[in-house]
């Protein structure tokens, strides 16, 4: 089973929880901190998970961290609080009395230092001795503030040290030379840091295994001398010379690769990607003189080609030549923004001609780099394009769909931080356009209808914009009524939408664009009042009866259209506006006749059902009132029930009122002939839904009474049968029918 088709872990969701419910949990101190009101002893690893799950979900603050103070409950030897906001009094209080193994503390913001975090962990005398890797990246040192005479301050303090990485911070020559003489140190990295000199790093020759060097900008050394120091260090075998910017370096490089297996012969991994004066000669030089070389780095050197790595099965690449050189670029530069952006550049060529494959593994690489880089204009736009290429035509149905809900929400974030850059737009208006991921993949649908909406208030191309309504549509179709409303609250979107219709309606143009616009209002006035409001507000019934006029013979057009009157026409207080004595006699005769199709006379014959059924709430003549009546009432009589579905209901409240003993048998018939429709074609959703409204019961007062008529009386009883059919051969089912369709098709 893949990975991404797992069901998430219960411990996962349990950790998750207790994020979410922290405050219910804990009781708060004098000072503001959390302290957890109770907690049994926690496994070890459970503590560290907690940690994690709370730094990585962006709950982890100088209150929340309080809740490690409980060191006997909550044990940390992994700390993460990668990103989290602490002040350097939470973290000394909070997780320096504990005797951590390691320690990432990387990117936090705020006023904790590096310097902060040193004098901390150094105050711990088990600490010093028990801390192996600390991760400090991205991080200020502050040494000022600090007195760095004291001997604690110093990193050789934290004798245990094995694994240091100080990437992107402001480390200086005296405190390279200070880590140094870490007795046990392997791993270092000191990547675009303002280091000049590596000759300190003899201190540590016997031991280190690993350098990663990345982007020393400011080293003033001749390229001989980096060589030669390099060269000393007889336990390296990992090292990082990589960058695309630091011309000064590639002549050292070209000597390393150049200099034979005297130089570094236990080296089993070497990455130059980005050096310009690398060459396949010495490329293939270098890879023939060491037969354990697992991994080489040769992004953006265009080197990847030789020969010499085809024949390598054990040796890893990163490059652009091949597929598996861009994946393994993607997997091993997950924290080089540059190298990111320059695999996914070539793997959107490479994508191009992905047609028929389904590779959730490559786009599981393209989301950790929209992840891990969600403010890069260049990296979201190279990658939204690669995600639309991965999940184009049908090449979504086979992605599992975790990832392709987490690639959406990357997406959508795309689309709220950048909303000015068109192509970056399009490319996430692409994405969405997915019949897959529009109806399967869950997603925040109600954020995605607002994003597009915003998008599209400011773009008139025809042809994003079609994929714009497109998505809103389906979007709007799928939302909740509670999220229906919210949406429908904002007089903007219906403006929008009616400015399309009115476009195309102007044009007496028929395409996908005005369907989809008028599918959309119809879905956003279901059960929405002050959308409803809206429209009447907009003049959107002056333009609908124009639509009317003009598409007279589109019968698509004509059933979205008087639907939406069907959602005016529900509200009792909009009825007002509707009572217009051309517009409703054009209604009526749209109840039947030979070039009239069911799903038009229908919504005409709702319209009317509801204007109807107040009689002191009708303002007309009441003669008119009475031949509308008949005429619904025989007209109901000839219409055959389609063989397709053609309306689906969120709830039966809005027919309650027509289904009173007291209304007139054509109102009455109406409503009965809706229910029976929907029962018919979809009777496990809609018979429970009569059950749990309390529909039944009207039914059944509506056939005992002596003065129904006898056509209302036949259908209320035809639904009474389904529904005691329904509960015969009920299954499980029916406890999951309440979800039903959203929005009327």
């Amino acid at each position: 089973m893949a990975e991404e088709s797992c069901p998430v872990a219960l411990s996962e969701l349990c950790l998750a929880q207790v994020c979410l419910s922290l405050d219910s949990l804990c009781s708060t101190q004098p000072d503001g901190s959390l302290r957890l009101s109770w907690a049994p002893l926690l496994p070890q690893e459970m503590a560290d998970q907690l940690l994690h799950k709370m730094a990585a979900q962006g709950t982890l603050n100088d209150r929340t961290v309080g809740i490690f103070r409980s060191c006997e409950q909550l044990r940390l030897r992994r700390a993460c609080v990668r990103s989290s906001p602490l002040s350097a009094e939470a973290f000394r209080l909070a997780l320096c009395p504990h005797r951590l193994q390691e320690l990432d503390a990387s990117g936090v913001p705020g006023g904790l230092t590096g310097a902060h975090i040193l004098s901390g962990l150094a105050s711990n005398p088990e600490c010093r001795a028990s801390l192996q890797k600390l991760t400090l990246s991205r991080l200020q040192f502050g040494w000022t503030s600090l007195e760095v005479e004291e001997e604690q301050v110093g990193f050789s303090s934290l004798q245990g040290l094995r694994t240091l990485n100080l990437a992107n911070t402001d480390l200086t020559d005296p405190f390279l030379e200070d880590i140094c003489t870490l007795p046990r140190l392997e791993v270092l990295d000191i990547s675009s840091t303002p280091v000049t000199e590596l000759s300190a790093l003899l201190g540590c020759r016997l031991t280190l295994r690993s350098l990663t060097a990345h982007g020393l900008r400011q080293l003033d050394m001749s390229p001989a001398r980096v060589i030669s120091i390099l060269s000393q260090l007889h336990a390296l075998r990992h090292l990082d010379l990589s960058d695309d910017r630091f011309a000064s370096g590639d002549e050292a490089v070209r000597l390393l690769l150049e200099g034979g297996s005297g130089i570094l012969p236990a080296l089993v991994s070497l990455d130059v990607s980005g050096r310009k004066k690398v060459t396949e000669g010495t490329v293939t030089a270098f890879v023939e003189g060491r037969r354990g070389l697992l991994f080489l780095g040769l992004l953006a050197t265009g080197a990847g080609s030789c020969d010499v790595l085809s024949g390598k099965d054990n040796l890893k690449v990163t490059g652009e030549a091949n597929e598996k050189q861009i994946c393994e670029s993607l997997r091993r530069y997950r924290e080089r923004e540059c190298f990111t952006r320059e695999a996914l550049v070539h793997l959107y060529q490479l994508t191009n001609d992905m047609y028929d494959q389904t590779r959730p593994d490559i786009l599981k690489l393209v989301l950790g780099g929209m992840q891990n880089y969600s403010e890069s204009l260049h990296v979201q736009l190279v990658a939204s394009a690669c995600v639309f290429n991965l999940t184009n035509q049908d090449m979504a149905v086979g992605m599992p769909h975790p990832l392709l809900s987490a690639v959406v929400h990357q997406v959508l974030e795309a689309m709220r931080s950048f909303p000015s850059h068109q192509q970056l737009q399009k490319n996430c208006l692409l994405v969405l356009c997915s019949d897959t991921i529009l109806q399967d993949v869950p997603f925040d649908r109600f954020k995605a209808a607002k994003l597009v909406m915003n998008w599209l208030s400011g773009h008139v191309d025809r042809t994003l914009q079609r994929m714009a309504v497109a998505v809103i549509s389906i979007l709007v179709a799928k939302l909740s009524t509670e999220q229906t409303t919210q949406l429908g609250a904002d007089i903007f979107v219906m403006k929008q939408l009616l400015g399309i219709v009115q476009q195309k309606a102007m044009a007496g143009v028929v395409d996908s664009t005005l369907k989809f616009a008028l599918s959309a209002l119809w879905n956003l006035t279901d059960e929405t009042p002050t959308a409803s409001r809206h429209f009447i507000q907009c003049q959107g019934l002056e333009l609908y009866e124009e639509v009317l006029e003009t598409y007279s013979s589109e019968s698509s057009i004509q059933q979205k259209v008087l639907g939406l009157l069907n959602n005016i026409a529900e509200v009792e207080e909009l009825q007002a506006d509707m009572m217009q004595e051309d517009m409703l006699e054009h209604v009526v005769t749209l109840l039947q006749g030979p070039q009239v199709e069911v799903g038009v006379s229908y919504f005409a014959g709702g319209i009317l059902a509801h204007l109807t059924s107040r009689q002191d709430a009708w303002t007309l003549d009441q003669g008119l009132r009475q031949t509308i009546l008949e005429q619904l009432h025989a007209a109901i009589l000839t219409w055959a029930l389609p063989e397709r579905e053609m309306v689906s209901y969120r709830s039966f409240r809005p027919f309650f009122s027509l289904l009173q003993t007291s209304q007139p048998a054509g109102v009455q018939l109406w409503a009965v002939w809706a229910m029976r429709l929907v029962c018919t074609q979809n009777g496990v959703q809609y018979c429970h839904m009569l059950q749990v409204e309390g529909a039944v019961e009207l039914l059944k007062t509506l056939s005992f009474d002596l003065d129904t008529h006898s056509n209302v009386r036949g259908m209320a009883e035809s639904i009474l049968g389904m529904v005691e059919r329904h509960q015969t051969t009920s299954n499980p089912l029916r406890t999951q029918t309440e979800k039903g369709h959203h929005g009327r098709s």
